[in-house]
């Protein structure tokens, strides 16, 4: 078993959170609390690399990545 530090970005809204992983294409999650969004993305992205082992898919290779925020006027 390969252990992956993989990036997820997760934001909150008025109607909760929203997670994903930017490495996997389609794996993103919602939930109601902080707690509950990092379980979901944790079993979102364990069937995600579940189904890619299952094909014969390459998991990814993450190299450095770099979150910044940016503030504009508009």
């Amino acid at each position: 078993m390969k252990k992956l530090n993989l990036p997820v970005i997760i934001e909150k809204d008025e109607e909760g959170y929203f997670a994903y992983c930017p490495s996997l294409q389609g794996c993103y999650t919602q939930g109601d609390s902080y707690e509950e969004i990092i379980d979901n993305i944790k079993d979102a992205i364990l069937l995600h690399l579940e189904d890619r082992i299952a094909n014969g898919e390459e998991l990814p290779n993450i190299g450095q990545i770099s979150l910044t925020s940016v503030e504009v006027v508009a």
